[in-house]
């Protein structure tokens, strides 16, 4: 992998999860390390069902293809752990088993050292 990537994700609505996706799907594409952190705010996003809810916006890719293209080719989601109770989650309710429980210090232990970093 020639770089690491971070994506954070504020805000469970379209504007704020379509980049994140798309841009950890371009940055696992270019085979990058790339990891994407949900706060609370976008937990609910990473819920069964809902990047269905989103659809397919005019002119952009998929939501569920960019999660599994992220997924599949070996890119990291992170839900923050903090969501669980803030946000009332279940994790049996997330859409795939894949997607990885942290606290916030152990993500920025994982994103030290990232070349790229964005937030939505």
């Amino acid at each position: 992998m020639s770089e690491k990537m971070v994506v954070v994700c504020n805000h469970a609505d379209p504007p704020h999860v379509m980049p994140t996706l798309i841009m950890g799907s371009s940055g696992v594409a270019l085979d990058n390390e790339v990891i994407l952190f949900f706060c609370p705010g976008g937990a609910q996003a990473l819920l069964e069902g809902e990047l269905e809810k989103i659809g397919t916006p005019k002119g952009l890719p998929n939501p569920v293809d960019l999660f599994n293209t992220i997924l599949d080719q070996g890119g990291e989601i992170i839900l923050c752990e903090l969501a669980l109770e803030n946000k009332g989650i279940d994790p049996k309710d997330l859409r795939d088993e894949r997607i990885e429980i942290k606290n916030a210090p152990s993500f920025l232990l994982d994103a030290e050292g990232a070349n790229i970093t964005l937030t939505f």
